[in-house]
């Protein structure tokens, strides 16, 4: 299945949106299943006409003779999840960088309260959803979804959580944060809890992760690899991949396409 993953268009969602991919409904097309893997996004998933159910690890989306707008939100998952559709639905799914949706929302409501929970974020939201997806071609559609989160950003001063998760991409222990920062090691914790979803440790082993998928092409082994993207030594680059993907790094690279950002293996 070809999916075109689109980059927003508008400089200012450029800040806070990696971006976003369509799914059409086909009646004539085999259930599509596949595994994706952990990442740091968070990942809003908005469906016409269809119901979900979904457990810890797994989600599943079948065609609904009811007419509705559903949504949901994923932020936190540090193992594969298997995603199947029973027949193609449309679909809009949108991928928000860390702390990029904490920019669309009311700071009197918490955000990452439950991992796939049904997401509802504005009174006119279902609304405007749905005429979206009425809409006759992709451009038109684009133009729209842009326009409509452009007229709910919220602009805020998250600076120190930005400097926070610098430093923790840049490998540096808790403890030396918290002192660079002159706040405790269970502040920082709090606050990549209540900003992202999930602890420091999380955030930078799913970090390391991509990091090394990104920057596979540019190593001449495995061993290279894992000490360019600030893995311990070897063992420990293979039980972060084992921990996230269920397999080893070689199994992972020969049997997902990396050259996709989604990182979906098909079954």
């Amino acid at each position: 299945m070809e999916l075109q993953f689109y980059t927003p268009q508008n400089d200012t969602l450029k800040k806070y949106m990696e971006g976003y991919y369509f799914f059409t409904e086909n009646e004539t097309e085999e259930p599509l299943h596949y595994w994706t893997f952990p990442n740091n996004y968070c990942i809003v998933s908005i469906n016409q006409n269809s119901r979900t159910l979904q457990t810890t690890q797994k989600i599943s989306i079948f065609p609904s003779s009811e007419k509705n707008i559903s949504a949901n939100l994923v932020f936190r998952y540090i193992a594969p999840i298997e995603i199947y559709y029973e027949k193609m639905v449309n679909e809009i799914t949108i991928y928000f960088k860390p702390l990029g949706l904490l920019h669309f929302a009311d700071d009197k409501q918490p955000l990452f309260l439950e991992n796939g929970m049904e997401y509802n974020p504005f009174p006119d939201f279902k609304r405007e959803m749905q005429k979206i997806f009425d809409l006759p071609t992709r451009q038109q559609q684009i133009e729209n979804l842009e326009k409509y989160w452009l007229c709910k950003l919220l602009v805020k001063d998250l600076h120190l959580m930005n400097q926070i998760i610098l430093d923790v991409e840049h490998d540096l222990k808790i403890e030396d944060i918290a002192e660079k920062h002159q706040v405790s090691r269970q502040h920082i914790n709090k606050m990549f809890l209540k900003n992202i979803g999930k602890s420091p440790s999380e955030y930078r082993k799913i970090f390391r992760f991509r990091n090394s998928v990104s920057r596979k092409k540019e190593s001449k082994s495995l061993t290279e690899l894992s000490y360019d993207t600030l893995f311990y030594d070897q063992s420990h680059f293979n039980k972060d991949f084992k921990e996230l993907t269920t397999v080893s790094p070689k199994a992972f690279f020969k049997n997902v396409d990396i050259e996709k950002g989604n990182l979906w293996l098909f079954i």
